[in-house]
């Protein structure tokens, strides 16, 4: 038995949703309930966890061998670093982009060159060029209500800090109507030793919200040293609650994830852009931060991977750019992760049916994408196989069902491989972060939903890869076509437990909104 499950989001929160979806349920699923089986709708029945002909052996792809997409005028140039060094970045042509567009083939070059360190010693002493201090609201004595209230410093620790920093802590507060509460960071140029002080609000230690108050934190930090072009910044928290060794690290890699991201910035299709120039990060007084770091320097990566495949046009994040991915992926981590890629006729040898009829009014040729995480040291009785599914439209223009008329959004449409991108996502984080015990293999049948005379019609009748017929009603239903074959293919794999992560429906933004993220589970029992 096979478990499947499937989740949808609001096609507005879809590049940290999808990320963090994939992430989370590859690192928590041993901790899943007893197998069970999915139904595939209007692809599958209640038997789709039957059993399929054995996969044909495929060859791994190497970049040198895509030939389906104009990505052919590359070169490699030398770039200086900010600090030194030398690096390489590949520049792709692209003739319908009129130009050339600069392809950081792996990840965002801001985020990858911050350092960040732990800094013994008190805030006062440290020198550099921005200084972000949390603040708790238990450090503030607030006098008066309303817009009337004002806010002092209340502790000895504070005080004796804004007295080694010449007072810019009590007239940030006096200026920044600041008393503690989260919200927007206040900034100062402050001049000697420490360039700028930038205060933000934690809100209550004793009503610590976790993870989002230290990543609030360190993206603050990270936008600051952006806006104000710092080098150098530090972190420190005054008032910090007492927290055993899991939390710390865990607010550690919650204020270093937010600080990466805070650097982050996508200009690859803009004119001009002004990259962050932060080089170091130091976290204050909280011990040693490197097994914290480490872990938010994967996780990051593979969010900005997602947020770039994500961003990027269809004109440029084809079906082939997505294998392409995906091989850059293999070849970075070459002890753990392999790569296959299905193109066309191994598909049909398959008879997938289903993903391959969407597929066919396109000219882009179609990938089928299969990158697979062996643990090091091997598989052993006792290893748990996942898999990860990923829906990737890279556009879809509803097929004979267009997307038409006000509301359609179809200039929009290069979102709908927003489950791919989490995907490949979060191949790049685990192979980074190595888990032990876990087998993942990561799908996605990745096509384009055209119209063209041999395209898709209404009312035709297909038949997916387990021998299950499909009557197409509508052509833009069909992201639960590609993935009924992909998810028909996990299975033939040996996973035991399937999550699957789509753009499925623009419905879910009628019902929730487009800051609301829902999340479906069906579940079959055998």
């Amino acid at each position: 038995n096979v478990r499947f499950i499937h989740n949808s989001f609001t096609i507005h929160s879809f590049q940290t949703f999808f990320f963090k979806l994939a992430t989370i349920n590859i690192m928590l699923a041993r901790q899943a309930l007893s197998p069970v089986c999915r139904l595939a709708r209007h692809a599958t029945s209640p038997n789709v966890c039957s059993a399929v002909g054995a996969v044909p052996a495929c060859r791994v792809i190497q970049r040198s061998q895509f030939a389906g997409r104009a990505i052919h005028s590359t070169a490699e140039r030398a770039v200086v670093v900010p600090g030194g060094g030398v690096r390489s970045v590949t520049t792709c042509a692209f003739p319908n982009l009129g130009g050339t567009y600069s392809k950081e083939c792996k990840g965002n070059e801001a985020v990858k060159s911050l350092q960040i360190h732990e800094y013994e010693g008190e805030a006062g002493a440290w020198s550099g060029d921005l200084l972000v201090l949390g603040i708790f609201e238990e450090q503030l004595t607030v006098e008066g209500t309303g817009d009337a209230a004002v806010a002092s410093l209340a502790t000895d620790d504070i005080i004796s800090l804004d007295d080694s920093l010449g007072g810019i802590i009590s007239e940030l507060i006096a200026e920044g109507d600041f008393k503690g509460k989260p919200g927007k960071p206040v900034c100062s140029r402050l001049g000697g030793m420490i360039k700028r002080v930038a205060i933000v609000g934690m809100g209550k230690a004793s009503d610590l919200q976790g993870p989002k108050t230290w990543k609030a934190l360190g993206s603050a930090a990270g936008s600051l040293a952006k806006t104000h072009k710092a080098q150098s910044a530090a972190v420190a928290i005054l008032g910090q609650p007492t927290m055993d060794p899991s939390s710390n690290l865990a607010a550690i890699e919650a204020i270093s994830s937010g600080a990466l991201m805070g650097t982050y910035d996508d200009f690859r299709f803009k004119s001009k852009g002004k990259a962050s120039v932060l080089q170091t990060l130091e976290i204050i007084d909280m011990g040693n931060v490197e097994p914290a770091v480490a872990k938010a320097v994967a996780m990051t990566m593979g969010q900005v991977l997602t947020k770039q495949l994500v961003s990027a046009p269809p004109n440029t994040c084809t079906p082939t750019f997505l294998a392409e991915t995906a091989a850059e992926i293999a070849a970075e981590f070459p002890d753990v992760m392999t790569l296959k890629v299905l193109e066309k006729a191994e598909c049909e040898k398959l008879k997938m049916g289903a993903f391959l009829g969407v597929a066919e009014a396109s000219l882009e040729p179609p990938k089928f994408i299969h990158l697979t995480y062996t643990p090091p040291g091997g598989l052993t009785l006792s290893t748990l196989k996942l898999g990860i599914v990923g829906k990737g439209l890279t556009f879809d223009s509803g097929g004979y069902n267009l997307k038409a008329g006000a509301g359609s959004m179809i200039e929009m449409m290069k979102f709908d491989m927003g489950g791919s991108g989490a995907t490949l996502g979060a191949a790049k984080a685990i192979a980074a972060l190595r888990p032990m015990g876990v087998e993942v293999h990561f799908i996605v049948a990745a096509c384009e939903n055209m119209v063209s005379g041999r395209g898709l019609r209404p009312g035709d009748i297909l038949t997916a890869s387990n021998g299950k017929t499909i009557e197409v009603n509508n052509t833009d239903a069909e992201g639960r076509l590609t993935l009924a074959d992909a998810l028909v293919y996990a299975e033939s794999q040996g996973v035991t437990k399937v999550v699957d992560i789509a753009t499925l429906t623009g419905a879910c933004m009628v019902a929730l909104g487009g800051g609301v993220g829902a999340c479906r589970t069906f579940v079959t029992l055998s």
